[in-house]
């Protein structure tokens, strides 16, 4: 690979970003980050971000956007990271696209794109009732099956 590919995916939740990155980043052979992801592995790894996340989490809290991106700044340090990522719906605040700017910057880089999948509300609501009720049968169904 000549050239880093340090690339942003943006667009609602379920418009695709990680069906479109998926596939990109086997081919660059470059990560996918997404913070859901972060988030998850530091809170399983029970790390002092994770623990620290975890608490709003916990009380159902949206996770505040220096400690997410404290977390990204530290995964774009591991070593898979070094030659390109592409970020999954981060940054989703102004307060972290500043931050991700002024990351790259003390790494003497920057993104080389910004991609905004843009699908219209009419498709995702269909495709997120449909996913909602299939988790939900999926769940009752286990929650019968082991209380019978």
């Amino acid at each position: 690979m000549s050239e880093k590919k340090q690339m942003v995916f943006l667009g609602a939740p379920g418009a695709g970003k990680g069906t479109y990155a998926g596939p990109l980043s086997q081919e660059w052979g470059i990560p996918t980050i997404s913070t859901g992801d972060i988030l998850r592995a530091n809170v399983k790894q029970g790390t002092d971000l994770g623990q620290e996340a975890k608490g709003y989490m916990d009380q159902g809290a949206l996770v505040p956007d220096a400690l997410v991106t404290k977390m990204v700044a530290g995964r774009l340090d591991e070593a898979d990271a070094v030659q390109g990522f592409i970020l999954d719906g981060f940054p989703r605040t102004i307060q972290q696209a500043e931050a991700l700017d002024e990351i790259l910057e003390n790494k003497g880089s920057a993104l080389s794109a910004v991609i905004n999948i843009d699908v219209p509300r009419d498709v995702i609501i269909p495709k997120f009732t449909q996913l909602a009720f299939q988790f939900l049968f999926i769940h009752f169904t286990k929650f019968i099956n082991t209380h019978n």
